[in-house]
């Protein structure tokens, strides 16, 4: 059950009817959604079904097309640099500069957010702390594993204690081992921190696991929204999540490429 903070709190995220067109092909088609203070909500869906184009919009990276949405109480169209500020992302491709240390790209990213030197340097500190990689802070980035990269990601999305973190598929391609790590990290985050979470992942168990709630989007269109607990309950006592997720987009192999050619 979601607590009851959520229900007494402004909403950290509002989407109305937002709709995302490429070439007359609605790859977002008037979902609308809204994500309270303190939740870890989860977008899920097969490949190419609008997630990853979902975060882009609310991140401003992406123009919408119709509809509107907020971040953090500021409209993504209308106030592009405020909601800068108030947010964290994690891409699901690495977007580290492997040519710098550790500690090199978190000073660069707290730079370009114009934090003080001083401060700079104590959350640094505190963040390599609470990713485990106060010993590797010098080590050039190129010779970072796959999860230390990560969780260097998500330390520098909070260098500049963002209000709402973006996490597009944080763990993909990660040991098992690793992804609960780094999961143990953003559940922390999330509860100590104050800091809202939305999150794309294949990974059921995950979201299953952390997610306080959970929408699925198929075909741009968001077809179920409720916690994991009350979508399994819904087909049965020994379903699990994966079986909700089968239910409403199906078990057949989508062809991606035919939806990104009419992008």
């Amino acid at each position: 059950m979601i607590s009851a903070i959520f229900m007494t709190t402004m909403p950290a995220i509002t989407v109305n009817n937002l709709t995302k067109k490429f070439n007359n092909f609605a790859a977002v088609d008037g979902i609308s959604f809204a994500v309270e203070e303190r939740e870890c909500f989860g977008l899920l869906g097969p490949n190419g079904a609008g997630k990853t184009t979902t975060i882009n919009i609310l991140a401003t990276l992406l123009p919408l097309t119709a509809g509107s949405a907020t971040v953090a109480g500021f409209d993504v169209c209308k106030q592009k640099n405020q909601v800068r500020q108030s947010i964290g992302i994690v891409f699901q491709e690495p977007a580290l500069d492997s040519r710098l240390t550790g500690r090199e790209n978190l000073e660069f990213h707290a730079m370009m957010y114009g934090i003080d030197r001083l401060t700079r340097q104590k959350r640094i500190k505190a963040l390599l702390e609470l990713v485990e990689l106060s010993e590797k802070a010098d080590v050039l980035v190129r010779n970072y594993s796959g999860g230390m990269k990560r969780r260097l990601e998500i330390a520098r999305g909070l260098i500049h204690r963002p209000r709402v973190l973006f996490l597009d598929e944080p763990t993909l391609g990660l040991d098992s081992q690793t992804r609960r790590l780094i999961w143990n990290y953003i559940k922390r985050l999330n509860k100590e921190s104050d800091v809202t979470i939305i999150l794309t992942t294949h990974y059921m168990e995950e979201a299953d696991d952390f997610c306080d709630r959970i929408a699925i989007i198929d075909h741009g269109k968001i077809v179920t929204m409720d916690t994991p607990a009350n979508l399994k309950a819904a087909l049965g006592p020994q379903a699990s999540l994966e079986d909700v997720f089968i239910k409403y987009t199906g078990n057949t192999i989508r062809n991606i490429e035919e939806r990104e050619k009419i992008w």
